[in-house]
This record gives C-alpha cells, structure tokens and sequence, in this order.
C-alpha cells in the first residue's frame, strides 16, 4: 500500500457582489458544503478546512499595505481543504465533488510539501 500524501484543495469562484443568495440558498450551499467535507472526513482523508472571509490586507515585497483581498482573473481563493491520498489523481477524483464547481468555481489541487526544520 502507498503510504499516504497530503493535498491541499484550494478553492476559487468569481465574487458576484450585484447577487445576494437567498436564505434558502445559503441553507443549501450549507447542506451540500457538509456532505461533501463529511464524506471526505468519514473516510479518514480530511486533515482540515478552513473558509475564507471577505476582509483583509495585502502586503507587497516593499512592505506597503492595501485593503482588500485579492481577485486576480475575476477569481479569489474562498477556502482550502488538506486531505490525505494515495496520490494526486486521488485527490483529484475527491475534488471533483466540492460544491464550489456547481457555483462556476474552480478546485486546485496540489501537493504539499513537508518544510525542513
């Protein structure tokens, strides 16, 4: 058996500010996020996520500071997932569940390295 990998799924989609989902809407995002997260972790494969707000700063190589996140092609990163797999293409194939794909979103999945001590 392989020995077991991390993967890190980030996850981008393109803000439509003019769109406000409906709290039915936001109830089923809800529904569809925590059956996909769920099967990943009853399958001992989720190492953890995080979602991602809508405030925050970015800091150049020069050290200035602007507000704001950052949407570059019209896309931002709304969150991450690591996961554990046997390989890339089994990341992948989780992947290709996530909810954010049914929003127009886009999944990148790419191998972690281990950083040295």
């Amino acid at each position: 058996m392989k020995t077991e990998q991390k993967f890190m799924m980030l996850f981008r989609y393109s803000p439509q500010p003019e769109h406000q989902p409906s709290a039915e809407e936001i109830a089923q995002m809800k529904e569809e996020w925590g059956r996909f997260i769920g099967h990943i972790a009853i399958s001992e494969k989720l190492e953890s996520t995080h979602q991602l707000g809508f405030s925050g700063k970015q800091i150049t190589a020069n050290l200035s500071i602007s507000d704001g996140i950052l949407i570059s092609e019209n896309q931002t990163i709304s969150g991450n997932m690591i996961v554990k797999a046997n390989s890339l293409d089994e990341a992948v194939t989780m992947a290709k569940a996530s909810p954010i794909l049914k929003m127009g979103g886009v999944v990148e999945v790419r191998n972690i390295i281990p950083m040295e001590h």
